[in-house]
């Protein structure tokens, strides 16, 4: 099965999304200060105010859980319960902590849960109710990933799929414009370590990418934005003014896509500032 022309397009102009070689900052980028909410404030509405609240990390596309390891066992270490299940199985406070498109699923998931305190966003897209991907990212354009998906696309057809949806895996090695997938999606980790997340990626499914968004549960909630300025997949720009939109505290890093690899203090700094 093969995806059809009209979604091909639709995807390409959904994937052109990162920043230019001339996104580059004058002076280096440190983590902005992060405000502590305090734990009493989080879980006033908890009968035992002081609990610390379960963490949950999501994932986005093109990752897995595992890429998230420095980050659990360092949360874990501080006494924190870890997990990346259903909310709704969780009793207690929990923080949602979303990479990339996860971002859309942790906004989404804490509509639905009286239990979540606070959203953690790495990386990530923060998307308005009814917002798509293909509608926020076809307005940030960039050479990242090519026009031509191609070049640095895999699609594999799946069980019971719609006519003309596939899962969409990144290719690895470089082509054309293409910087590969270490150079255009986990730039920043050292090549050898890129492997691992190349081999383990999550595909992401092309239909995925006009499915809007549904209730903005963060309106009501705190939430914590890590901004990789050095983001090639979601660019700075758009970073910065979706999080913006959504209120976020900003913490930038003078990192690439992948921070939660190669800048887990930050990311563990959001998590523990939402508590």
């Amino acid at each position: 099965m093969r995806a059809s022309t009209s979604v091909r397009r639709d995807l390409a102009v959904a994937c052109a999304v990162a920043a230019t070689g001339a996104l580059a900052f004058a002076a280096p980028v440190t983590a902005a200060p992060l405000k502590t909410t305090t734990a009493a404030t989080i879980t006033h509405h908890d009968a035992v105010a002081q609990i610390k609240p379960t963490i949950v990390l999501v994932h986005g596309a093109w990752t897995d859980t595992s890429g998230r390891n420095r980050v659990m066992s360092r949360l874990v270490h501080a006494s924190y319960t870890v997990h990346a299940p259903f909310v709704a199985s969780i009793p207690g406070p929990v923080i949602l902590a979303g990479h990339s498109d996860g971002g859309m699923v942790i906004t989404n998931s804490a509509g639905g849960s009286t239990h979540v305190r606070a959203l953690v966003y790495d990386d990530a897209n923060i998307r308005d109710e009814g917002e798509t991907a293909f509608q926020i990212n076809a307005a940030w354009p960039g050479p990242c990933i090519t026009a031509d998906p191609s070049t640095f696309l895999n699609l594999v057809p799946y069980p019971d799929a719609l006519p003309g949806d596939a899962d969409a895996y990144l290719k690895y090695a470089p082509s054309g414009t293409y910087q590969g997938f270490a150079g255009c999606f986990a730039n920043g980790v050292p090549a050898t370590q890129a492997r691992l997340p190349a081999a383990g990626q999550r595909p992401f499914a092309v239909s995925a990418g006009s499915q809007p968004s549904g209730t903005r549960a963060r309106k009501s909630l705190p939430s914590w934005a890590v901004v990789g300025t050095r983001d090639h997949a979601i660019p700075a720009p758009e970073q910065l003014f979706i999080a913006q939109r959504a209120r976020s505290q900003i913490a930038k890093v003078l990192e690439g896509h992948l921070s939660l690899i190669t800048r887990a203090d930050t990311i563990i700094a959001a998590s523990q500032a939402a508590h």
